[in-house]
Parts: C-alpha cells; structure tokens; sequence
C-alpha cells in the first residue's frame, strides 16, 4: 500500500499554511497498491480529539482519492492532524515526515501535520512590514561627546585608550565575562551617525539595553527607570528619537525582565545604592520580587549566575512596575519616543505575563513592536515542560528568525543541501501567519554569535578555545571567502519576508570571534568600502522594490548548491492584503565554486518576458523560458520590468 498527503502542495491541503479561527481547510489523501478500495479516517486535535470519515473522490488504475472538508477553531491554537487507513487486515497510520518539518507524510508514524489557527484580528505594525533594522550596542558604536571622553568616568571600570582594541577577554569568578571595558559610544553618537544609516537604508535601530548597569553589555539591569549615565540622559533619549522619527526612523529597544543585576537598586548584593534592596532586608519593598533559597546567600538566578538574580514575573508589584501601572517602564518609553520592545528571552518569560505585556504596550501605541527572542520554530516551542505558540495573535508580534539564519549558515558551509534548507524555512511559511511572517527579524549576526563574517569563513569562529578566539585574525583568502558568503546570505535575506537586521559592523566586514570577540567597536574610518557598498545596495533595493517586502513568497532549490526564492504580487493586491502594484522578483544563490544554470519556465514567474539584474542588464525569456547563469559563489535578484 502507498499513501501520499503533501501539506505543502494546494492539491493535498488548501489552503496553505496558517489560517485564520473559522477558516474552511480542504485536506486529501492518494491512496494506491491495494487490492480494494480503503476506509480512511482522519483524526484532529484542537484541544479536543475529532474523527472524520473522508469521503472518496474516485479511483483510477488502483489509486484512490479521498477528500476531508474541516473548519478550523474558532478559538486560536495549534490543531494537528493525521490519518489511519484500514484495508482488508491492514490498518496504516500515516503522519509528518521524520523531520516534522511538513511537505509529504511518512507511513508508521504517529507525529502529526500543524496547523496554526490564529485570531482573525491579529494585527502587527505595518511599519515592520517595510523596515530594515540595525542593532546597536551603544558603548561599541560611536562616541559623540565633543571631547571623546566618556560622558561619566567610573572607578570600577577599564577605559580603552584606543578605539579600535578588541574587547577584554577578562572573566568573572562565576565564568560569566566580566564586561567592565568600555569605549565611550553613547546616544549622542549615536544621533550623529543617524544620516550615515539613513544612506545605508536603515529604517529602524535595534538597541541592546540602555538602562542604567554595571555591565558593558547592559543586561544586568540596576534601575529600569534610568538610561545609564555613561550613554546619556532621559533627555538624549528623547531628543535621539524625536531625530530619527524625523529621518524616519524608528528605535527599539530592549527589555530584560526575567532577571536583574545583582548589583542593581531592587537586588543591592554590595550595598552600592540607597534603597533596601531584596538581599539586604526581607522588608525591602523588592522582596517578593525573588525567591530565595536560603536567605541571603542562595536565590534563583538567571542560568546559574549569580549576578544575575531571576525575578518572579507573576508578583504583582513587578507587574504593576513593569507592564500595567500608569507609568509602567514599557510604557514610559513608548511615551518618550520608542516604538517598541525585543524582549531578552522570551521563551523564559510566562505566557500571562507576555499577553499581558502586549495588551499594555498596544493599549499606549497599537503601531508598537513587541518582538521576542526565540531561537526555535516560535509557533511550537516547548519550554518549561509547556507548548508555547507565540503566533496565535494574543503574545507577539513576531520574533528574532535564527532558524533561518541557522539553516542559511548550514546551506553556504555545505553542511545542507538546497533541498534540505528549502524544507526547513518552508516549513516556517506554512506555520507562521502572515502578520506574524512579514513582522519577522531576519538577522545575519548579533551580539550572541561570532560575527558573521568568521562564521562564513569556516575558520570556527563559534567553536575555537577561548585562548584561541582572542587572538584571531583571519587571513585574506578567509576574509574574502567570508565576505562573499556574507554577501549571499545578505541577499536571500533581504528578499525574504520580514526585516532585514544589520548587525553593526557587519556592512564594513568586521571580524570577531564568540562574545566578548563580536561585539568590538564600529571601524569607523577602517570600514571595507566595497562591502559597505554592497549592503548599501542590498537594504535600497529592498526599499525600492515593495515585492521584495510584501509579496507573496515561494522557495526553491533546483539544484543542491543553489537556493532560491521568488516573489510575486498579483491582481493589484500584496501579501497582506493591501494595494500594490504587481510585481515578480526572483533571487538565487549559488554556494559552489563551480558554475550554475538554472532552468525555469516563464509562468512560474507570472508569465514575465524580460527580467532586470542589479547591473541594469536584462535577462529575456527565450521559448516561454528563462535559463539564469550563476558563478561560482554568486547570487542575483531578478526583478521585472514593468
């Protein structure tokens, strides 16, 4: 007996991907090599279990159709489906693949196809539609105090003399990196370079915490109502955001809330501030903020450290603190200018109290971002023994896409073929919805990872002994092997739903192992003018072509070595819904030292006759067909020419 379901071909299940609660969802199966017709059963989970008897459309030569007609949930959540076929004595169970990554089923298997049922209204901000995004570490990007000193010296600290050291490997006793070196960057520099990023085509900053902390890295938090002394004042703040809205721009920032530093004024290990804090007296107003295991010495902390005590996120007074009082701290900031949150870890933080957070940030700006840090598929994400879909409209927006910076990795270093890479990130297309897709962060680096660039190379960036990272500098044929691979990566990317994220620095090709490694200062002065130039034309062309933004997208791998993806609107009309002019975009890349071609019917690209490449030349169809020529480690996108 054979059976086939593709939950990614319309003719198996339509329609694709995610839907809306209510939604109609036709499913088939293709039953044949039996010696009578079959009874087949599908069976669904949406909270409950639910039978279907499926009906049969017709047989042919052996081979039987059967068709399922089923109404998604009106409440939002995840169903699952599979299906059972009885034959005579035989009874198959037939579910996903063994990779649960979609596409065509797999005979024995019990897992079950996902589909995402969210809430009709879910809504994320069109800006993030359209945006691309540049993260910031304040300290390590530009200082814009007239003298270059810092804008407040501390006794606890090292000040590097040269702008353009690498950053102190020092560690604390805990393992953790000590991260008390600074360079002096701060907000001011920050508005100064906001021409330079408005020309690069930035439309949005990323900031890594800007809260008052002891760190370099500001994720030990001292006081979420103080931006730290040595980037600035509420007041450059301010005065930074008002600027770039003016450039349109926009700024996000970071929110740490499910731990704080030690040495912060609701913690106060050392007795460095005035207030009471949790660890100095159980009367401290802060108290309840922690659990303590035996007080003071023993307390939940964040993944061991120490210094980095966990906080208790369902305790009212740090909900009222942090999220509904009147001038909670998300709040505060939308108030004085920011447009949204990251949040640090979010798939650490209750599901409650993310609902409650986004209820609080839309109720002061519906057009505000809430965007989490998770690292897996966000739509089915176990953590803490619980299902956590953030997709279903009622927690985030959207989240950071390391899965596809992940298997984009693995594609250029030839650890996954196209074929495999194609499964994995269309399998993100048919779990996510819309909103939450085209809100996506799509990031090439961050200041978790080596910097992108020796990560490509291949050098082990991510994998050396720390020693080892320190002293690093890549080689020419490294660096330049590196670059290009960057530059591939960069532009599938910037052709894929969602924004593009620039890591800082990464567009002038610094280089960086593992933290503290990647998070040097900017090279202002020493940048790589030819791969500033090429991420400056990337991050236009994105810009310029709202189908590399909101157009539907579809992905391809025609060959092992070659990925693609191709984007279309049709009928005046985007991929949400709004008003558009129609449009096809193509984009492939080529990973191998040798030459490709690709061969592709016109109608898979909406019937276009002449397509445009970044050198302004023109590819022409030639018998209803383009052929595309790829060089080694090259990639081109495709525009049309209407």
């Amino acid at each position: 007996m054979n059976i086939c379901h593709h939950s990614h071909k319309p003719f198996y299940r339509t329609p694709f991907g995610a839907v809306p609660c209510g939604t109609p969802v036709t499913l088939r199966l293709r039953v044949w090599d039996v010696p009578k017709s079959p009874h087949v059963m599908l069976r669904i989970w949406d909270n409950t279990e639910h039978r279907i008897h499926m009906r049969q459309l017709g047989a042919q030569d052996g081979a039987y159709l059967f068709e399922a007609e089923l109404t998604a949930s009106g409440t939002p959540c995840l169903m699952w489906y599979r299906f059972e076929v009885f034959n005579q004595d035989e009874h198959i169970v037939y579910g996903n693949a063994a990779d649960h990554l979609g596409g065509e089923g797999l005979c024995g298997t019990t897992d079950s196809f996902q589909i995402t049922v969210y809430d009709p209204a879910y809504q994320t901000p069109d800006w993030m539609h359209h945006a691309n995004i540049y993260q910031i570490m304040v300290d390590r990007f530009y200082n814009g105090d007239e003298t270059g000193e810092l804008i407040r010296a501390r006794d606890d600290i090292t000040v590097h003399a040269d702008w353009y050291e690498r950053p102190s490997p020092q560690q604390s006793g805990n393992g953790d990196n000590y991260a008390r070196d600074f360079f002096g960057g701060n907000l001011k520099g920050v508005e100064e370079k906001l021409s330079y990023l408005k020309d690069l085509g930035v439309t949005a900053i990323y900031f890594n915490p800007i809260f008052r902390a002891a760190s370099n890295h500001k994720y030990d938090t001292c006081d979420y109502r103080m931006i730290d002394p040595m980037f600035g004042t509420e007041t450059d703040f301010e005065h930074l955001c008002a600027a770039a809205r003016a450039m349109g721009i926009r700024i996000m920032l970071d929110g740490v809330f499910s731990h704080v530093g030690d040495d912060s004024i609701y913690f106060n290990r050392y007795g460095h501030h005035p207030v009471v804090g949790a660890c100095q007296s159980k009367d401290s107003p802060y108290y309840s903020w922690f659990t303590f295991k035996e007080y003071p010495t023993s307390y939940d902390c964040w993944w061991g450290f120490d210094t980095l005590p966990n906080v208790r996120e369902d305790n009212p007074d740090y909900t009222a603190f942090i999220l509904t009082g009147e001038d909670a701290v998300v709040k505060h900031y939308l108030r004085k200018g920011a447009s949204g949150w990251r949040l640090d870890v979010a798939d650490e933080l209750p599901m409650t109290f993310l609902r409650t957070l986004r209820r609080e940030v839309k109720s002061v700006d519906a057009q505000a971002a809430v965007l989490g840090e998770v690292w897996e598929d966000a739509s089915n994400k176990v953590a803490y023994g619980e299902m956590r879909p953030y997709v279903l409209g009622d927690t985030l927006d959207s989240v950071m896409n390391y899965p596809l910076r992940d298997a984009l990795i693995d594609f250029l270093l030839g650890k996954e073929s196209a074929m495999h890479v194609y499964r994995q990130l269309t399998s993100l297309l048919e779990n996510y919805p819309k909103p939450f897709l085209y809100a996506l962060m799509n990031l090439l680096g961050s200041h978790d990872r080596a910097r992108i660039v020796n990560v490509l190379c291949g050098c082990g960036g991510e994998e050396l002994p720390r020693s080892a990272r320190a002293t690093l500098t890549l080689t020419p044929q490294q660096l330049t092997l590196g670059m290009r691979r960057t530059r591939l990566m960069l532009r599938f990317i910037a052709s894929m739903p969602g924004m593009t994220c620039v890591y800082y620095g990464d567009e002038a090709l610094a280089q960086g192992c593992s933290d503290p490694f990647c998070r040097g200062t900017y090279p202002w002065g020493r940048e790589d003018a030819s791969q500033l130039a090429f991420f400056r034309d990337m991050l236009r062309a994105r810009l310029k072509h709202p189908v590399l933004m909101t157009g539907e997208c579809r992905l391809l791998a025609p060959c092992p070595d070659v990925l693609g993806v191709i984007r279309t609107i049709e009928g005046g009309v985007d991929a949400l819904g709004e008003a558009a002019e129609d449009s096809v975009a193509l984009t492939l890349i080529n990973r191998s030292e040798t030459t490709q071609s690709v061969y592709m019917p016109a109608s898979e690209l909406c019937g276009a006759t002449a397509l445009r490449v970044s050198d302004g030349s023109l590819v022409e169809s030639e018998k209803g067909a383009f052929t595309f020529t790829l060089g080694p480690l090259e990639g081109e996108t495709y525009i049309d020419t209407k």
